[in-house]
């Protein structure tokens, strides 16, 4: 017996050893790197964001001030950064007046010409020269993989400068002040909504679609669907905990090996098991992943990422249905005037009407002229409804925007054409990684990548799980309660991981580490819209503004020459068509005005929303 107590000893200990060589064998099998993970692609780097935005491209601009072109600064030669109001002195000492002359009469045709902005450098300065960390030149690079504590912010996506153009002075945006009259700041995009548009009607309307627009409160539900799953995923490196009762019957065959252990086997002293056997059960289970590689915790950092991904998606559609309210509304301005423009020009036709039917009484004048200044003002007159319909549809997409069904749209009576909104100022380009939502929620994209790439990585990697489970078991309702003897249990510990055939977590993998990639293209793809967003409407503002004042004096030219046709035609030293003519030309010109104008009253607006104005 003692013998065969050491013999079972020394085998229970032999086993152990086993069992342990086998999971240190195994465990170092899957952990090694024979597990084959595949190599991670990197994606390559972005062109360099600028330091400041060229204007115009770096083309030669031209001021309707001075009636000439714009030459380039200083021939080619940067300015010093020695003082921030000043260049350094030229070479030749004895011409120093004269060319701070000339650099004043430089200085004022530009600030004519980029009135209202003002800038205070027109040349590109050398990184070197500035303190700010934000001037220095960032892009969006090469984010190879993001851990739980990789965050890839503005000065994590990095690539290298380019100096192509760096020999080439061009005109620029830096940091420039506002007007006076308006908050003094780096970006027209810090500026809340009631500040720059001080519209009261305008501010209403924009106030009733933030609250009853459809989209938005899709998009918040979207919001939510992100926020349960933060909350789910939340759960799954947490002990699972699950409590349950079950009540059974089962009668054995005498002829099986549980009906003949049952038939030697007593239930109690003298007393065996009933037949057919009940059985009674009460207990609680546990099961947990012990999450040994963060993959349960990269999985809840990536959809938390999602989520705060999400609220920037929704930030970024406030600024664009912001925009899209203001746009129509001054667009529906721009409707009145040309319907007041055309209803003043058609009483002026009228009026010339009548002067020819009255010189055809005196026989002074033919049919010919009455029904050449009739068929004007019919013209006229059904260009008259086919702005009233434009003034539905213009209002119609206005009440779209505010969820709400047709209605008049209460707005201002201004003068349109000496409408204008508060200076704009564009500040750093990369002042729009902190300003643009949709470049935040690119930004929260590549981190979700990232760890996504992490979670598809630790499933190469064996998973430790814990299994166990307590309770009370009987045949019979009386002995349930009976502990010990009606006490069961069971504890697990697995370790379980991929050996062969892991094409399914290979392409898993892969997957993520394409996806990770499309995020990062993505990201550089928004950042570069966004630059580019901003120079076409700051361009666009002021070329539009420099043609609105040479049409403004093309129609003080022709408002002139109408009233020399008319008071001509009544003293009939003027043929009428001369008068139509006169007439034509100078509300076409009005209109184009009118239309000019709405052109770049929404490039102020898009502007204000590609700096990231118009969020939260």
């Amino acid at each position: 017996m003692k013998m065969s107590n050491q013999f079972t000893a020394a085998f229970r200990a032999q086993s152990k050893q086993r069992a342990c060589v086998s999971a240190i064998l195994v465990g170092s099998m899957l952990i090694l790197p024979g597990c084959k993970i595949p190599a991670l692609r990197r994606a390559l780097p972005a062109q360099a964001l600028p330091q400041h935005y060229s204007l115009n491209n770096g083309a030669v601009l031209w001021s309707h001030e001075t009636g000439s072109h714009i030459d380039d600064l200083d021939n080619g030669r940067p300015a010093d950064a020695t003082d921030s109001n000043r260049t350094t002195a030229p070479e030749n000492e004895t011409g120093a007046e004269g060319d701070a002359a000339e650099s004043g009469d430089k200085t004022a045709r530009l600030k004519s010409f980029f009135s209202p902005i003002k800038l205070a450098s027109l040349v590109k300065s050398d990184s070197n020269d500035t303190d700010n960390p934000h001037e220095k030149a960032t892009a969006p690079g090469a984010v190879a993989s993001v851990g739980k504590d990789d965050n890839p912010t503005s000065t994590a996506v990095a690539a290298a400068s380019t100096d192509d153009t760096a020999d080439t002075p061009i005109p620029i945006l830096p940091p420039i002040e506002m007007e006076a009259g308006v908050t003094s700041v780096e970006s027209s995009a810090q500026l809340p909504l009631n500040q720059f548009f001080d519209d009261p009607f305008l501010i209403g309307l924009i106030n009733q679609a933030l609250a009853g627009n459809q989209e938005l409160k899709i998009l918040a539900e979207e919001i939510n669907i992100s926020n349960n799953e933060v909350f789910a995923r939340s759960g799954e490196y947490r002990p699972f905990v699950t409590l349950g009762a079950g009540a059974g019957i089962e009668k054995s065959s005498r002829f099986s090996r549980d009906g003949a252990v049952e038939d030697l086997l007593q239930a109690a002293p003298g007393r065996g098991f009933p037949e057919p056997l009940p059985d009674f059960l009460v207990g609680a289970n546990v099961s947990w992943e012990l999450d040994i590689w963060n993959k349960l915790r990269n999985a809840q950092s990536a959809a938390c990422m999602r989520y705060l991904g999400s609220r920037e998606g929704r930030n970024y559609i406030v600024t664009r249905m912001v925009a899209e309210v203001a746009e129509s509304y001054y667009e529906l301005l721009a409707f009145d005037n040309r319907l007041m423009t055309l209803e003043k020009t058609i009483e002026i036709q009228e009026h010339s009407l009548e002067i020819a039917k009255a010189k055809k009484a005196a026989g002074r004048g033919t049919e010919l002229a009455v029904q050449r200044f009739q068929a004007e003002v019919r013209k006229n007159q059904s260009d008259r409804l086919i702005i009233q319909q434009e003034i539905v549809e213009a209002e119609n997409r206005i009440n779209f925007l505010l969820g709400r069904y047709p209605q008049p749209v209460e707005r201002a009576s201004v003068e349109y054409i000496d409408l204008n909104l508060n200076a704009l100022s564009a500040g750093l380009p990369s002042q729009l990684l902190q300003n643009r939502a949709d470049i935040r929620q690119a930004e929260r994209n590549v981190a979700a990548a990232g760890l996504d790439v992490q979670v598809a990585r630790a499933r190469f990697y064996p998973s430790l799980g814990l299994r166990a489970g307590v309770g009370l078991n009987a045949f019979n309702m009386k002995y349930l309660l009976s502990t010990p003897e009606s006490l069961i249990y069971n504890a697990t510990l697995d370790l379980v991981g991929p050996l062969i055939n892991k094409r399914a977590i290979k392409a898993d993998y892969c997957s993520a580490n394409a996806a990770q990639l499309q995020a990062i293209y993505d990201y550089q793809q928004t950042v570069l819209t966004a630059h580019i967003e901003v120079v076409n409407h700051m361009t666009k503002v002021e070329n539009y503004r420099q043609s609105i004042e040479i049409k403004k004096q093309q129609l003080a030219a022709l408002e002139a020459s109408v009233d020399t046709a008319s008071k001509l035609f009544q003293n009939a030293r003027a043929e009428y068509v001369e008068v139509l003519l006169a007439q034509r030309e100078m509300m076409e010109a009005r209109m184009l005005l009118i239309e000019t104008k709405q052109q770049q009253l929404a490039a102020v607006v898009n502007a204000y929303q590609a700096l990231g104005g118009g969020g939260f």
